[in-house]
């Protein structure tokens, strides 16, 4: 209700007040405007309380008529000690009906007045769940009120990605926060220094996407830090596989001065039991180990650990793996598939960083030969892997294990004729990458009129890093892609441009001169 009705009705009830009071006076011919005799001592001390009586009442009935409705209890800056004077906030500088205020408490200075941050915070922020800075020990960092969970990584770059995509979503089904380590250059030298996860993905997207904090070790433990941190991890890899008879090996514990006292996982873990040709365990079978009953009950004797000989069962409050790339849900390799859960519900929201994708941006630019005053055009990305999988061709020649230029052009006509009839698009611009080394063979990849990532001084302005880096984002920022089978670079082109760009995809089979015939 307005505030003036308000008002009005309070003057309406003082009136009633002050006049039922004067309707006890003498009549008209007594009123004090004309009678002298009504002031006499009694009479002019009975009006007087009658007056006195009056302006009381409107003073209580206008206060509480203009109060603010559900104020509740006064605020710090409402509060005064008897030799002070506090200004009261106005109505406009409240949060709103029913808002909730603290308890009364000493005066505030103006500058004593805390700005509230968490506006401007995300929900899942890395300060929402750790204690503070990175500490030089990981636990002291470590809220008691949060559980976490982490992996290393063991292989290519590649491969490295999916295994963190897995061990995030499986943080998401056992409910604990993923600590994600760095990348270790495997596939471009030991010399070359690690780089951060979230220098390569966009980390705090990727929290909003999925609604939950994602935390990185540099955030918990300070890189620099020499102290030697122990901890119990399950071993998978032993149980999974009968050649290597210790856990998976990785050097990411060591850069971040971690002490792992490993326990064998039971065999129950491996997806396909006894069967020596496959290393995969699945998610809720590793996510039974998070659990207290899991976890109790496959307690064995844990191996000692390296460095300070301790033996440690499995962290309950960060719970930890070895390695965590052979993961899936029902079947082997699930990447490959359109319904792989690690992929839709973690790997597609893993977007590049906003500098990487600028990057490639100006590569494929460059690639294509576009102006400055052009905007980028669509493109076709192809990645042709040879390299090391010609240790796969056994006996059949190179030249007859994989497939020739004619067999990819056929393919990048597909997907051409594809987006022209689903999308209604005419895309000319191919780019192709490959870590084909053969000039003869890009000689021609050129004569086909396609474009090749001029990467000649990558290395010296970005790092060693970033060719790798930019080949993946020009391979998921086409609306088409043509790859490699059974590459796992090509595997996640194909997922990305599928899933950012709805895009047209063709995987090329490769093995022997027909492979790809159909």
């Amino acid at each position: 209700m307005p505030s003036t009705a308000r008002r009005g009705n309070a003057r309406d009830i003082v009136s009633r007040v002050f006049f039922n009071n004067y309707s006890t006076l003498p009549s008209s011919e007594d009123t004090f405007f004309s009678q002298e005799k009504l002031y006499t001592p009694r009479r002019k001390r009975r009006f007087l309380v009658i007056i006195a009586v009056s302006v009381l009442a409107f003073s209580a009935f206008g206060l509480f008529f203009s109060r603010p409705k559900d104020l509740g209890a006064p605020t710090a800056l409402q509060s005064s000690t008897p030799t002070e004077k506090t200004a009261v906030p106005e109505l406009s500088e409240l949060e709103g009906d029913g808002a909730d205020f603290p308890a009364p408490g000493p005066p505030l200075l103006e500058t004593d007045i805390p700005v509230p941050q968490e506006a401007t915070i995300s929900p899942y922020n890395s300060s929402h769940v750790l204690n503070g800075p990175p500490t030089l020990r990981f636990r002291d960092n470590l809220r008691h009120d949060q559980k976490y969970i982490t992996s290393w990584i063991s292989a290519g770059w590649t491969n490295d990605v999916m295994t963190y995509i897995n061990l995030i979503y499986l943080g998401i089904i056992t409910d604990r926060i993923p600590i994600v380590a760095m990348f270790t250059p495997s596939h471009i030298g030991g010399s070359v220094p690690p780089i951060p996860f979230g220098e390569v993905f966009d980390v705090p997207r990727l929290r909003e996407a999925l609604r939950r904090p994602i935390l990185e070790w540099w955030e918990v433990k300070n890189n620099s830090s020499q102290e030697v941190d122990e901890l119990g991890c399950w071993n998978v890899w032993e149980a999974v596989q009968y050649r290597e008879h210790y856990p998976r090996r990785s050097v990411v514990p060591d850069i971040l001065s971690l002490d792992i006292s490993y326990t064998k996982a039971p065999s129950w873990v491996k997806l396909i039991p006894n069967f020596e040709h496959d290393q995969h365990s699945t998610f809720w079978s590793l996510a039974i180990l998070g659990f207290p009953e899991g976890h109790k009950d496959n307690l064995v004797p844990p191996l000692e650990s390296p460095r300070n000989h301790v033996l440690l069962p499995p962290d309950e409050q960060l719970l930890c793996y070895d390695y965590l790339y052979y993961l899936c849900a029902q079947q082997p390799f699930e990447f490959n598939f359109d319904f792989s859960p690690a992929w839709r519900f973690v790997g597609q929201h893993m977007r590049w960083t906003p500098q990487l994708d600028n990057l490639v941006d100006q590569y494929a630019r460059r690639a294509i030969g576009v102006s400055d005053e052009e905007a980028t055009p669509k493109w076709i990305g192809i990645h042709i892997r040879h390299g090391d999988f010609a240790n796969w061709c056994g006996d059949v020649p190179i030249t007859d294990c994989f497939a020739p230029l004619p067999v990819i052009a056929r393919r990048v006509q597909e997907v051409k004729d594809e987006l022209l009839d689903r999308m209604g698009i005419v895309v000319e611009n191919v780019i192709m990458t490959s870590d084909e080394r053969n000039e003869t063979w890009w000689e021609g990849v050129r004569s086909e009129g396609w474009f090749q990532v001029d990467h000649t001084e990558t290395v010296e302005r970005y790092g060693a890093w970033y060719p790798v880096l930019i080949d993946a984002g020009i391979q998921s920022g086409g609306v088409g892609f043509v790859g490699t089978d059974r590459s796992t670079m090509s595997i996640m082109a194909r997922r990305r441009v599928e899933s950012w760009h709805n895009g047209v995809v063709r995987m090329i089979k490769w093995g022997g001169p027909s492979s790809d015939d159909h």
